[in-house]
């Protein structure tokens, strides 16, 4: 070994610009080890802003900082779980200007909500229902016991006239859905009123516990369910201006998901 250091000291002195190779003719660095490397000393990196060495903290890692640049000593957080806990472990929101609009042709033909609107019922079940484009999105769950919860809202728009006492109004309704299953349904009605063209905002929650593990699709899809004393051509809108009394800024539709689980699975840290 000491053979070893001294024909590597002399090969520095001869030529500083020639690289070292360790058990190997080609080295592809300034210094080559092809072997196992013990260290019995110190360990340290150049600062770049002030060309100091640094070993470090206790406790720290290397941390490469792509090519070209020095290694950086960083701590790492791992958090510590509690067996049988939840933890937030998702969380996410989503936005859509774009919504929906229905006319009064466009109204479901559903001949029984009680049957139809039940959890876990299958979208396509849902006839004349349509889901908001921009609020289709995809969440991960990591473990198998889990709770979801999902915070939807959006603006409700009819194109009535001024109508004052008359009882006109729309029903409609809204569902959140995962993996194309009812989680959650909110039924409601926007009734005219002596302005033209009035609106709403509508709010629901939902929650859907322990979704196997993997990737799930989430979206919210709404319909309009009936017309009360409704003049022809009336349009009603979810999340969609559709009239100018408001824009698509103001009738945007969210949702909001949080999924919360008790960890199971803990991936190594490789890097």
């Amino acid at each position: 070994m000491k053979n070893i250091f001294s024909i590597l000291f002399i090969g520095v002195g001869l030529s500083l610009s020639a690289q070292i190779g360790i058990k190997t003719e080609s080295p592809k660095a300034w210094l080559d080890v092809n072997g196992d490397v013990n260290l019995r000393g110190k360990l340290a990196v150049s600062n770049a802003t002030d060309n100091t060495l640094s070993e470090g903290a206790d406790t720290q890692i290397l941390v490469s900082q792509g090519s070209g640049y020095a290694p950086i000593w960083k701590t790492l957080r791992i958090p510590e779980y509690e067996a049988n806990k939840f933890y937030l472990i998702f969380n996410n929101s989503f936005s859509d200007e774009t919504g929906v609009s229905f006319t009064s042709a466009e109204e479901s033909t559903i001949t029984s909500r009680s049957s139809t609107f039940t959890k876990n019922n299958t979208y396509t079940n849902f006839t004349k229902f349509k889901k908001i484009p921009g609020l289709t999105q995809t969440i991960n769950v990591y473990s198998t016991v889990s709770k979801a919860y999902f915070q939807f809202e959006t603006v409700v728009q009819a194109t009535y006239g001024a109508i004052g006492t008359t009882d006109s109004s729309i029903d409609y309704a809204c569902g959140i859905f995962v993996d194309d299953k009812l989680v959650n349904l909110r039924q409601a009605n926007l009734k005219a009123s002596s302005a033209n063209n009035p609106f709403l905002t509508h709010n629901q929650i939902g929650l859907i516990e322990n979704l196997s593990k993997g990737a799930h699709s989430v979206s919210v899809a709404c319909s309009r369910l009936d017309s009360y004393n409704v003049a022809d051509g009336t349009v009603l809108g979810i999340g969609k201006a559709v009239a100018s009394n408001i824009d698509s800024f103001i009738a945007e539709s969210s949702l909001k998901v949080d999924v919360y689980e008790v960890p199971q699975v803990f991936n190594p840290v490789t890097n």
